[in-house]
C-alpha cells in the first residue's frame, strides 16, 4: 500500500488530493462540482486522480471524503420527514427554543424553521426528575400506543428526547428497543445516545438534526461507498466537524458529526504543515468559490467549540446565535464569511457597492468561465486586474474570457457608479478583502491574540491571490503557501486521524464531586471509544484516549472545556482541574476568581486512532518560461509584473514583488514590498518588508 486519497467538494470544484506514503509526494486532480449529484463529481474526481497519477487502486490504503450533504440539507430545508417523541408536556421544545436573536433591534426577524412539524410531534406519559429518579413509569401500553400512532404517520426517521434522559436513559432505551423492532427500516435516534448532556433544547435540537439528515446522509454514503468499491478502492472514511475522520457506520450513528467537514479538513492540514515547518502559531485562511474561512492554531492546537448553529446566518457568520439549529458536537472553531471567488458584486438601494452573500457557485460560475454567468464576481475582478492568467487555470483546461468579465463589471458596476472598469474592479476587491479581514480579526485580535505573532497559511483556489493584501491589513509578517493550495483541504483529509468524541453530564462542584462516579462515566465512554477504534482496525499502539471536563464558576451559565490533568479523577487530579480552569478562564476572559467554587457540568472523552504522520512536499515540476504582464496593485497602480512558476521561483531561490506565481490550481500574488522564497520542500513563504 502506498497511496492515500482525499476528496473535498467545493462550491466550484471537487478536489482530489493524493499523497505517496513512501515519499510524501503530493498531487491534485480538480473536476467541476456537480450540484445535481455531488457523488458523481466525487467519482469523476477519483477517476481523474487515479489516471493522472498512474495509481493502481490496489495500492491505495486510505480514502477520505468531506461532504456537504448534511449542511446543504439543513440550509435548503430538504431533510427527511421526522417524528419527534417527547415527555408529556414538552412537545413544543423545538419551537420554544431560547431567546437568542442575531439582531436585538430587528423586530421583523424571522425565527429559524422548525425541523419537525407539530403534527409529527408525539407525547409520552413518562417522567424522570432532576436526579434521574422515576416519577412516572413508562407503561407498556404507552409504548404500544406510540407505535400505533407512528404507523399512521408518513415519516422517514424517528427522534426520541425524554426529560432528564441524560441522567437516566431507561425509558428512552425501552421505547427505542420497541421502535427498532417495529420499524427496522427507519433510523431511530435517542437523545441519550446522541447527546447525553444537560440543556434540554440543545439536546432535542441535536437529536432532531440527526434524524432530519440521517436518511439523506445514509443514502448518499451508501451509494458513494458502493461506487468507490467499484473502482477497486478500500472502505470510505468521512471527515468530521471535530477535525477527525470516522467510518460510514460510525457516521450514521451521529450524522451531526458531518457538519462542516470540509472546512475542518483545511485547518487540520494547516496544523500538520505547521508541525512540519516548526511554526506552531498559525492563522488558517481558506478562500474558495463561495466562502472564506479563518481559524486560529495556537501552540499546534486546533480549537474546537460546541456552541454552533447550522442553517440560517450561523453558517455565514458563525458568531451569530439564534439564526439556526444548535448542535452540541465539537466543531473546529472557524469564522466564515460569504466571500469567495464566485461571490457576486452588486449595488444596493443606497448606491453602495456590495459583494456577496450570493455566489455564482459552480453553475453558472463567474462570467469569465463562459458558462452562462452574467453577474460580475470576485474572480472576474481578479482577471480584469491582471492577477489571473485567462489561459492558465487548470493548465489551460478552463480558459477564462477577460473581455466578458470586463463587460460585466462595466455594465453592472462601473457605469452605475460612474467609475472606470479598473476602479470598479479594484472596488470589488477592496470590499471583499475588508469582509475577509473581519474573519481573520475575529479568530485572532478579538480573542486576545496578537496577529503579528502568527503566520498566515493561505489556501483554497483564491486564498493565495488575496493573502498578502489581508496580511497587510493585520500586520501579519509572513504568509505560507502550502503544496497544492487549491486542493489543500482535500490534502487535510489524508493527514488527519480517526476521532470520535463522547460526553456525559456530571453536575457538581469540584469540592463536592465523587471521584468514583466521575471515573465510572469515563470508563463507560472509554469502552465505547475502544470498541469504535477496534472496529476501525486501529492497532492498540495507535489508540489515544484523552479526558476533559466542561467547567464553570457556580453562578455562570456557560462552560469552558479543560483537559483533565494526567487523566486522573482522584482528589489531587480534581484540584488540578480547578487550577487549570482558573488559568483558562483568565486566558479567555481576562480575569479569574480563585476564591469562587468551580463546578463540573460535563465530562468528555476524545478517542483517537493515530494514523502514521506523513511529511509532504510540493510537486515543483519543470520551470515554466517567465513572462510579464500588466497587473494592478493598490498603491502602485498598473505595474509591469514578472510572471513565474513555483519551480521557477525555486530555481531563483527568492524574488521581490511585484510578482505573480502561477500554479495549476491557484495563483500567488506577491505585491510590492513583499518577498517570496521557496524552501527545500517547495513551500512558498511571503515576507513583508518594513512599512514606509
Amino acid at each position: 500500500m502506498a497511496w492515500r486519497l482525499g476528496v473535498d467538494i467545493g462550491g466550484t470544484f471537487t478536489d482530489v488530493a493524493v499523497i505517496d506514503e513512501r515519499t510524501g509526494r503530493t498531487g491534485i486532480a480538480k473536476v467541476s462540482t456537480t450540484p445535481d449529484d455531488f457523488g458523481r463529481g466525487v467519482i469523476e474526481g477519483l477517476e481523474a486522480a487515479i489516471a493522472a497519477q498512474g495509481i493502481d487502486p490496489a495500492g491505495v490504503s486510505f480514502v477520505s471524503h468531506a461532504t456537504t450533504v448534511v449542511t446543504n440539507a439543513l440550509l435548503e430545508g430538504k431533510g427527511a420527514r421526522v417524528a419527534l417523541i417527547s415527555t408529556e408536556g414538552f412537545r413544543d421544545l423545538l419551537e420554544l427554543r431560547r431567546s437568542a436573536r442575531a439582531d436585538l433591534y430587528d423586530l421583523n426577524q424571522d425565527p429559524p424553521s422548525v425541523l419537525v412539524p407539530r403534527r409529527w410531534r408525539l407525547e409520552v406519559n413518562e417522567r424522570m426528575d432532576a436526579q434521574g429518579e422515576v416519577v412516572t413509569p413508562l407503561a407498556d401500553a404507552e409504548i404500544e400506543r406510540v407505535v400505533a400512532e407512528l404507523r399512521a404517520l408518513d415519516v422517514e426517521a424517528i427522534a426520541v428526547c425524554f426529560l432528564f434522559a441524560f441522567l437516566n436513559d431507561a425509558h428512552e432505551q425501552a421505547l427505542g428497543r420497541r421502535l427498532r423492532e417495529a420499524f427496522p427500516d427507519k433510523p431511530i435516534f435517542l437523545s441519550s445516545e446522541v447527546l447525553p448532556e444537560i440543556r434540554e433544547f440543545e439536546r432535542v435540537s441535536t437529536t432532531a438534526v440527526c434524524a432530519y439528515v440521517g436518511p439523506i446522509l445514509e443514502s448518499y454514503l451508501r451509494r458513494l461507498e458502493s461506487a468507490v468499491g467499484g473502482l477497486g478502492l478500500p472502505g470510505l472514511y468521512v471527515m468530521g466537524s471535530n477535525g477527525g475522520v470516522f467510518d460510514v457506520e460510525e457516521g450514521l450513528k451521529m450524522p451531526a458529526m458531518a457538519v462542516e467537514s470540509g472546512p475542518a479538513a483545511g485547518v487540520i492540514a494547516a496544523a500538520h504543515l505547521g508541525r512540519q515547518v516548526d511554526k506552531p502559531n498559525l492563522i488558517s485562511f481558506d478562500m474558495g468559490g463561495t466562502t472564506a474561512k479563518a481559524s486560529l492554531i495556537e501552540n499546534g492546537t486546533v480549537e474546537t467549540t460546541s456552541e454552533y448553529e447550522v442553517g440560517g446566518e450561523g453558517n455565514v457568520n458563525r458568531w451569530l446565535h439564534g439564526t439556526g439549529h444548535p448542535i452540541r458536537v465539537p466543531v473546529v472553531d472557524l469564522a466564515e464569511v460569504s466571500a469567495g471567488g464566485g461571490s457576486i458584486a452588486w449595488i444596493d438601494a443606497g448606491g453602495a457597492l456590495r459583494v456577496g452573500p450570493e455566489s455564482a457557485g459552480a453553475a453558472p460560475g463567474p462570467v469569465c468561465y463562459g458558462r452562462g454567468g452574467t453577474a460580475p464576481t470576485v474572480t472576474d475582478a481578479d482577471v480584469v486586474l491582471g492577477y489571473l492568467n485567462p489561459h492558465h487555470l487548470l493548465g489551460g483546461k478552463l480558459p477564462m474570457d477577460r473581455d466578458a468579465a470586463w463587460r460585466a463589471i462595466e455594465t453592472e458596476i462601473a457605469a452605475p457608479l460612474g467609475l472606470d472598469v479598473t476602479a470598479a474592479a479594484a472596488g470589488i476587491l477592496a470590499v471583499v478583502n475588508h469582509s475577509m479581514a473581519e474573519a481573520l480579526r475575529i479568530v485572532s485580535v478579538e480573542r486576545g491574540h496578537d496577529a503579528r505573532e502568527f503566520t498566515l497559511v493561505a489556501f483554497g483556489g483564491a486564498g493565495p491571490v488575496h493573502a498578502a493584501a489581508l496580511a497587510d491589513v493585520l500586520d501579519v509578517p509572513e504568509v505560507l503557501i502550502p503544496p497544492i493550495p487549491g486542493g489543500f483541504s482535500a490534502l487535510g483529509l489524508v493527514t488527519t486521524d480517526l476521532r470520535r468524541d463522547y460526553s456525559k453530564t456530571y453536575y457538581a462542584t469540584i469540592s463536592d464531586a465523587d471521584p468514583a462516579a466521575i471515573e465510572a462515566r469515563f470508563k463507560e465512554m472509554e469502552a465505547a471509544g475502544r470498541a469504535m477504534l477496534e472496529q476501525s482496525g486501529i492497532d492498540e499502539s495507535r489508540r489515544v484516549l484523552e479526558r476533559s471536563a466542561d467547567c464553570r464558576y457556580v453562578k455562570q451559565a456557560y462552560e469552558l472545556t479543560v483537559p483533565l490533568p494526567e487523566g486522573g479523577t482522584d482528589a489531587a487530579a480534581l484540584d488540578g482541574l480547578a487550577d487549570a480552569f482558573h488559568t483558562r478562564h483568565a486566558q479567555v476572559y481576562g480575569h479569574q476568581n480563585r476564591d469562587e467554587a468551580v463546578q463540573i457540568v460535563n465530562v468528555r472523552l476524545s478517542a483517537t486512532g493515530r494514523l502514521p504522520e506523513l511529511p509532504f512536499t510540493a510537486e515543483l515540476g519543470e520551470a515554466a518560461d517567465e513572462t510579464r504582464r500588466p497587473v494592478w496593485f493598490p498603491d502602485a497602480g498598473e505595474t509591469d509584473c514578472l510572471i513565474t512558476s513555483r519551480a521557477g521561483l525555486a530555481a531563483a531561490g527568492s524574488a521581490d514583488g511585484p510578482l505573480i506565481v502561477e500554479e495549476v490550481d491557484t495563483t500567488v500574488v506577491v505585491p510590492p514590498g513583499w518577498r517570496a522564497d521557496v524552501d527545500e520542500r517547495g513551500f512558498i513563504s511571503l515576507k513583508r518588508g518594513e512599512k514606509v
